[in-house]
Parts: structure tokens; C-alpha cells; sequence
């Protein structure tokens, strides 16, 4: 069974840093791509970064050079490095993978960016 829980959500100033965590079970991560999403009050779901199995990242146009998403095959977690953060990266955060014709997500993790 596929499983996902992120972690490292909270609430800091404009220009703070948070890291979030994304611990992966029931797969063999290292032959899948990974992403973290997020979901803002009254917006759809978006993608934020993206890393694939061959480590290649891609990111959202608003948190280039903000974001950084890695990975860490050994211990079967994901990481998502937020620098400079601003009130609009203010959002519920998930990570998710799609197994063959599934997409998995876990419970989110809220990052409120606020003065």
C-alpha cells in the first residue's frame, strides 16, 4: 500500500525559509518521479516542483530560484526547500506519485506566510 506523509508546514515572516518533508512507503521510490503541489483557498491544485527518477527537477515559473525539490532514495523521502518565501506561496502542501495509472497524495501540510 502506497503511502505519503508530509511534514514542516508552519507559519513564518515574508523572506523566512521552511523545508518540507515527504516520507514515501509501500514503493520502491527510486524509479519514480516525485512532486510537491499545492492547493491555495478558492484555487486549484497546482504543481510546484517536480523531480524525476534521474533526478531532473522542474519548477513552477513563480518559485524559481525560491524552491528547491531533492530527493533521497536511500531513506525514501522528498524534500522541498522554500527560500524567500512570500505571502502568495501561502497554501496547503502535498507531495505526490503516480504509481502506473494511480496518483497518490498525502494529507498536506499548511504553510501560512504572514506578518
Amino acid at each position: 500500500q502506497v503511502r505519503l506523509v508530509e511534514s514542516g508546514g508552519g507559519l513564518v515572516q515574508p523572506g523566512e525559509s521552511l523545508k518540507l518533508s515527504c516520507e514515501i512507503s509501500g514503493v520502491v521510490l527510486r524509479i519514480y518521479d516525485m512532486a510537491w503541489y499545492r492547493q491555495a483557498p478558492g484555487n486549484q491544485r497546482e504543481r510546484v516542483a517536480l523531480i524525476t527518477a534521474g533526478g531532473t527537477t522542474n519548477y513552477q515559473d513563480s518559485v524559481k530560484g525560491r524552491f528547491t525539490i531533492s530527493r533521497d532514495n536511500m531513506k525514501n523521502m522528498v524534500y522541498l526547500q522554500m527560500n524567500n518565501l512570500k505571502p502568495e506561496d501561502t497554501a496547503v502542501y502535498y507531495c505526490s506519485i503516480q504509481v502506473r495509472f494511480d496518483t497518490y497524495w498525502g494529507q498536506g501540510t499548511q504553510v501560512t506566510v504572514s506578518s
